[in-house]
């Protein structure tokens, strides 16, 4: 499985570093024409029965579940706590459908690549549920058309149905919530739509919208949860947003304050959550040698492994994590502004799992 698991790894990098070579020599423009979709849009249907076992990625009846994958020295939990609800970030790129089909064969070796890589980082503390869903094109998130949107809308409903059956399978277990990029935007949703002032909210150690800017002042008010203030607080936020040192976020700022948050509110100049992964704590400082492991491919590409104590993280800014100057060598993979956004989990995955296991312990006790 590992094997796989790495070269699956390659793919998706691969494609990430086409994707940041084309933007720095013709600019976004050429990523919008390359990527965001001229078809129609198209309403889509119900989503099928999440009862179903098809219709997830990972669920704890599933043979082959990608998020029980665990480097070399780790384990999953024989005996599972807490439940966990884990949404994958957009692996679908094409630009002939405005959303995924969920038989598409590329976009699902690519969403469980994710969840080995992401996922595998809670499966200490919980049964993991993945759904499948109909997420919104990558291109999606780069345009301001009202099929965006409407893609988008399209892509939580799915999320939303799959999470209404994952509370009847997992009777009253702590709930720990987790996605990455457009998960976490469907995350922000449920939080808002399905949580904030219910019964449900006091059954959350805590929810991991990684990989998605939360402004502490737009949206943090309508999403029912504080921001974690403490490394062993329950029912809280943590958000991050990585970058190797200088850091360009004017890529991921500029659309933010664009747009208004779910306060109403306009995001433009707004604070963001940033939760040192390291450390647990908001806004904090951590040296390289209290990172517990990073989750790193081999050079021979035949195995991934831990390393530990090599990327530092500091909060700085508005919010932005920045990681030092010398982050570990991952190759022509960074988006552009030395943005670190697809190793969020993996440049801290042995801290993450460190993080839900001490707040669930919390949460129990």
């Amino acid at each position: 499985m590992a094997r796989k698991f790495l070269y699956a790894i390659v793919v998706l990098l691969v494609l990430v570093a086409a994707a940041a070579f084309a933007y720095r020599f013709w600019g976004a423009q050429l990523l919008r024409q390359a990527l965001i979709p001229s078809a129609d849009i198209v309403a889509l249907a119900p989503p099928g029965s999440y009862e179903r076992a098809d219709m997830w990625f990972a669920r704890p009846d599933k043979p082959g579940n990608p998020a029980l994958w665990v480097p070399e020295g780790y384990k999953p939990a024989d005996k599972p706590r807490a439940a966990v609800f884990f949404v994958h970030p957009t692996s679908f790129l094409d630009r002939s459908a405005w959303n995924a089909p969920l038989d598409n064969a590329e976009a699902n070796g690519r969403a469980e690549l994710f969840l080995r890589g992401q996922a595998s980082a809670f499966n200490s503390v919980g049964e993991v549920w993945a759904p499948r869903y109909r997420q919104a094109t990558f291109g999606a998130f780069l345009t301001s058309q009202a099929k965006a949107q409407q893609a988008l809308d399209f892509a939580y409903r799915d999320v939303a149905a799959a999470f209404d059956q994952f509370l009847k399978q997992t009777g009253g277990r702590p709930i720990v919530l987790a996605g990455h990029s457009q998960g976490s935007l469907h995350l922000t949703r449920l939080l808002a739509e399905r949580i904030a002032g219910t019964p449900l909210a006091k059954r959350i150690v805590a929810a991991y919208v990684v990989g998605w800017p939360v402004s502490i002042t737009a949206d943090l008010p309508k999403l029912g949860l504080p921001a974690c203030a403490a490394a062993d607080q329950t029912g809280c936020i943590l958000s991050w947003q990585s970058f190797g040192e200088p850091a360009d976020p004017s890529l991921i700022l500029d659309t933010f304050d664009a747009s208004n948050g779910f306060t109403g509110l306009p995001r433009a100049k707004t604070p963001m959550i940033c939760t040192n992964p390291i450390t647990g704590k908001p806004n904090d400082n951590a040296p390289a040698e209290a990172n517990l492991g990073a989750l790193i491919q081999d050079k021979d590409l035949r195995n991934a492994r831990i390393v530990k104590g090599g990327v530092p993280a500091r909060c700085d800014g508005r919010g932005v994590l920045l990681i030092g100057g010398n982050p570990p060598d991952l190759g022509p993979y960074v988006l552009p502004g030395n943005n670190y956004h697809v190793f969020d989990y993996s440049l801290f995955w042995a801290n993450v799992r460190a993080d839900a296991e001490r707040r669930l312990a919390a949460f129990k006790g």
